[in-house]
């Protein structure tokens, strides 16, 4: 090893006395250690001693003290999607602890890194229903990778270096750690931090086994009709490029999910498009259509496949995934293929002949045609006097070029933002897909720039969400975050309205909602912002805010009974996706 390798592998020098810590100080040093820059918090009793040690580590960590728990960890999970690495909430015991739950659930099926350290009551009061006291570890274990209570000081380096292993490697998830207070102020040796390369019984990557990667590349060689399935497995294997020179040396078309959005540029000429309920026509009617399924690295969620027994039955599926437990899940699968796909398409990419397959990448092409004809043209260039999201998205790819890391909330300008937005870097789309959480877009945002400070962060949220979360604005007050605030209001919930309207025929049962003066309250946080409702205006509204040194707050009034066509009807075959 040379001298600079040796230097580069020493852990950086602690902060802390070598002799005795704190529980509290030694949680700091394992952060520290594990390379943690920013931490997302709100203190309270039970952590305190957490929050007083921290006071001495102000030079090392960057604590972002956020309006709501709930905020904390979508900013965490907001974190660790665009910067790749682990993100880190803090939170006291009680309802600060549960106030987290929901984040949790949504990196839990949304795979995202992140470990969360709550503080809880003494270790002799556990059980007694003291104040702020719940049982934390069984509330949270459906909705963590791991997790795990810390009654005793010295136990704390070494679960603390579990957990940001449990939380990365393999299919990355959230852990949580509960530490009571005594362990939090308790003094003991310390003997250093060693960072975890194994848990026994844990094993992240599956055993790659090479004849179903030899079986998958005969079933694609001799496929007429290949089509691949993307999803966010590729962005966390950081296989981006492997991607790239599979599909490309298959001539394969490609789709993808709503959480594999970014990991192919989105102007790629084998990009077909997205897959589900409100994706595009062609990669949803071609599902059915295909000979050979790959999927790699996406999970068949119900919102991808529609009804399961009408789902690709033509077609043998080869499914790659780091998961074990999803393949054969919900479809299954002719060849299963295990493992990273960091791993395995490079694999695969070796075994698989060069293609041309443009005649059958030409009827995905005729069919986009309809759905350019029929949907898209109406929506990115309205007749009427009414603005659509569509064109509101339109106009910010123009501005933005497809570099912008773009954040969504949950709701019918999700999906016209997923239909619509540009991505030329991998990263750059952040939302909640498999929960669905409304509130999510704020606080994300405000992680998605902690994570990448050095990209334009456009957080693109509906009318109901951002009062969800709408608080976190004085986060951004606080901590400079400069995030770019775009609301589409349609002066509805407006996915639920229109499900009302299509399937409840038009009895709109408590949808509409009032809204308060948006730019009023961010000039109340001290953010600029602006609210417009004419075509004329948009262009210079967006670039304003684009252009705007710091964080920026713009209304755009859009049609109040607009809907994101085309749309697969819930229980109905990706088939019979309807155009309108």
């Amino acid at each position: 090893m040379s001298t600079l390798e040796k230097t580069l592998s020493k852990p950086q020098e602690s902060t802390a006395p070598k002799t005795q810590l704190s529980g509290s100080q030694a949680v700091l040093e394992a952060l520290i250690q594990e390379g943690v820059d920013t931490i997302f918090g709100y203190p309270g009793g039970a952590i305190m001693p957490i929050y007083d040690a921290l006071y001495d580590y102000n030079d090392k960590l960057n604590h972002i003290l956020v309006r709501h728990e709930q905020g904390g960890i979508h900013a965490a999970q907001g974190y660790a999607r665009t910067s790749g690495r682990v993100g880190v909430a803090f939170a006291t015991s009680g309802p600060g602890a549960t106030n987290l739950v929901t984040g949790l659930a949504d990196a839990m099926i949304d795979s995202n890194p992140i470990v969360c350290i709550t503080g809880q009551v003494f270790a002799s009061l556990l059980g007694t229903d003291a104040f702020q006291e719940t049982d934390v570890i069984n509330i949270t274990t459906p909705v963590t990778k791991w997790n795990y209570q810390v009654t005793d000081a010295t136990e704390i380096p070494s679960v603390l270096a579990k957990a940001f292993y449990i939380a990365k490697t393999g299919r990355p998830g959230p852990v949580l750690i509960d530490i009571t207070k005594n362990a939090q102020i308790q003094l003991f040796d310390y003997k250093g931090y060693e960072k975890c390369d194994h848990v026994r019984s844990y094993r992240p990557k599956p055993i790659v086994r090479k004849e179903y990667v030899e079986k998958a590349a005969e079933l694609i060689n001799n496929a007429k009709k290949p089509f691949v399935l993307f999803g966010q497995g590729v962005i966390l294997g950081k296989a981006e490029q492997d991607f790239k020179d599979f599909i490309e040396k298959g001539g394969f078309p490609a789709a993808t999910t709503v959480m594999g959005l970014s990991a192919l540029e989105t102007d790629h000429p084998l990009h077909v498009g997205m897959l589900g309920m409100h994706g595009n026509y062609a990669p949803n009617v071609m599902t059915n259509e295909c000979d050979v399924l790959i999927a790699v690295g996406m999970r068949f969620d119900d919102r991808v496949t529609g009804r399961l027994d009408k789902y690709a039955k033509q077609a043998k599926i080869v499914h790659l995934d780091i998961d074990p437990a999803e393949i054969d899940k919900n479809v299954t699968a002719a060849v299963p293929v295990w493992g990273d796909c960091k791993e395995t398409l490079p694999m695969l990419t070796q075994l698989i002949e060069k293609h041309d397959h443009s005649a059958w990448l030409a009827e995905f092409r005729e069919l986009a045609k309809k759905e350019v004809k029929e949907v898209i043209q109406d929506e990115l260039n309205p007749t009427s006097d009414i603005m659509t999201m569509g064109e509101v998205i339109k106009v910010l790819n123009e501005l933005t070029g497809g570099d912008a890391i773009i954040v969504t909330d949950v709701g019918q300008h999700q999906m016209v933002t997923c239909r619509y937005a540009k991505f030329n870097k991998s990263k750059s789309n952040v939302t909640s897909g498999g929960l669905g959480t409304m509130g999510f877009g704020l606080p994300a945002a405000i992680g998605a720039w902690y994570g990448a400070p050095e990209r334009d962060v456009v957080a693109i949220i509906g009318d109901g969400g951002i009062q969800m979360t709408i608080q976190e604005l004085g986060t951004i007050m606080q901590f400079g975050a400069k995030v770019k605030i775009l609301i589409l209001n349609n002066e509805f919930l407006g996915m639920v309205r229109q499900w009302q309207q299509l399937f409840n025929d038009k009895r709109y049962s408590f949808v509409n909602i009032t809204s308060p003066d948006f730019v009023a309250v961010a000039n109340g946080y001290h953010i600029e912002g602006n609210k417009i409702s004419e075509r004329k205006d948009l262009h210079n509204a967006l670039k304003t805010m684009l252009d705007h040194d710091g964080s920026y707050l713009l209304e755009i009034m859009v049609g109040k009974e607009n809907n994101v066509f085309p749309m697969v009807p819930q229980g109905a075959s990706v088939s019979e996706i309807r155009l309108k």
